[in-house]
């Protein structure tokens, strides 16, 4: 190869906009900051500034943080010239993605063995959100997660517990524990009547068919807190 085609190749001579996606190619993904990926997501940037630059912009407005971006939607995304709706969706799409892998990563490796394996498993799925979900985490006789489901989405009080609902999965799982979580979006770790009247709902009507309810956790963006723990069942 000659010196003048080795140096075209050099990294300093390819486009900003190209170096991200050339830079993964030759030294590998771990290589790049969370711009430079960021920037192969939305591809080119705008007349002023590079994809690069753009998105150092975008995580500056986030205080470089990529939990913060992903809480961010497609209009807000859309708000900083030169990312348009396709590029927000390609943005908004790899963050869940990448909210779903850890999520799976965490059933795959953690057995529900303390209130802080609940909170690893839980905490991607719910720990963000706007809204409040209640959800129910099925066990075997091992304390394996055999199944988890959302039971209600919105605000929680003992009419959306709909106990038939899960006590029929319970039985159909072949579950012998129960865990229950729910978020709250306001950031507050301290139960409310309402979370202790579920508690005790799905405990007493769990006991009758010999399954037990071995907590209930309230989980935040960075703590919980656990029934269990502050022996409370």
């Amino acid at each position: 190869m000659s010196i003048e085609k080795s140096s075209s190749l050099s990294i300093k001579n390819w486009a900003q906009d190209d170096q991200p996606r050339e830079k993964l190619l030759h030294k590998g993904k771990v290589a790049l900051s969370d711009a430079e990926l960021l920037a192969i997501l939305i591809g080119s940037g705008n007349r002023e500034e590079s994809a690069v630059a753009l998105c150092k912009r975008i995580f500056a407005s986030v205080n470089n943080s990529l939990s913060e971006l992903g809480k961010l939607s497609v209009e807000q995304l859309m708000a900083f010239k030169g990312i348009g709706e396709a590029k927000a969706i390609t943005v908004v799409a790899a963050m869940e993605l990448g909210r779903r892998r850890r999520s799976e990563a965490a059933l795959d490796k953690y057995k529900i063995s303390s209130s802080t394996s609940v909170f690893e498993l839980m905490q991607p799925i719910i720990g963000e959100l706007e809204h409040e979900e209640f959800w129910i985490i099925y066990l075997n006789n091992s304390n394996k997660v055999i199944q988890k489901n959302q039971l209600s989405k919105g605000g929680i009080t003992g009419t959306l517990v709909d106990v038939r609902l899960v006590l029929k999965n319970a039985l159909q799982f072949g579950a012998i524990g129960l865990i229950l979580v729910h978020n709250h979006p306001s950031g507050t770790l301290k139960p409310s009547e309402a979370d202790i009247q579920i508690t005790q709902k799905l405990k007493t009507a769990a006991q009758s068919i010999d399954i037990r309810v071995l907590d209930h956790l309230i989980i935040t963006e960075k703590a919980y807190y656990s029934f269990a723990d502050a022996s409370m069942l």
